[in-house]
C-alpha cells in the first residue's frame, strides 16, 4: 500500500535523561542553556512568542505553539520552505526523565532537510545531555 503524496515525514528522538523533569525543562527552555546545545536564541516558554534561532548555516523562525511546564512544548519551526513543528515530551521515570522530541512535517520532497535534521538532533541530543551533567 503506497502512501499519499501529502504525508509528511517526522523525525523522532527518544532518550532516557538520569535528570528530573524539572531540569530537563530548564535546559530546553532557557536561552542560554539552550545556546549551549542548540542554538543562539530569543527564546521564551511563552505561547504565541516569536523567536529565531540562528547558526552559522542560517536562521530558524519559530513561535511557542504550547507550553506545559515539566511536561509538553510546541513551537513551529521554519527554515528554508521548511514548515515543521517540534515537540517536547517529558515523562518522569523512576531513574529520572523519558525524553522524546518529534520533529513534524517535512514534506516528502525535502529529503535534504529530514536527513539533516535526523542528523542534527543526534548531535542536538549529545550536546544537552553535556548541559544537562553539568548545570546544577
Amino acid at each position: 500500500m503506497s502512501k499519499p503524496a501529502t504525508e509528511t515525514l517526522s523525525v523522532i528522538v527518544e532518550r532516557e535523561a538520569p535528570f528530573p523533569p524539572e531540569k530537563v525543562w530548564r535546559a530546553i527552555t532557557q536561552p542560554h542553556l539552550m545556546e549551549e546545545w542548540l542554538m543562539k536564541n530569543d527564546f521564551k516558554p511563552i505561547v504565541g512568542h516569536r523567536f529565531n534561532l540562528r547558526a552559522d548555516w542560517g536562521v530558524v523562525d519559530g513561535q511557542v505553539l504550547a507550553v506545559e511546564p515539566n511536561k509538553t512544548l510546541a513551537y513551529a519551526w521554519g527554515a528554508y520552505g521548511l514548515e515543521s513543528v517540534v515537540t517536547w515530551t517529558l515523562t518522569p521515570t523512576g531513574k529520572g526523565t523519558h525524553l522524546r522530541m518529534e520533529q513534524s512535517g517535512f514534506r516528502p520532497d525535502q529529503q535534504r532537510a529530514y536527513q539533516g535534521a535526523k542528523g542534527g538532533w543526534q548531535q542536538f541530543f549529545s550536546a544537552l545531555e553535556q548541559v544537562l551533567a553539568r548545570i546544577d
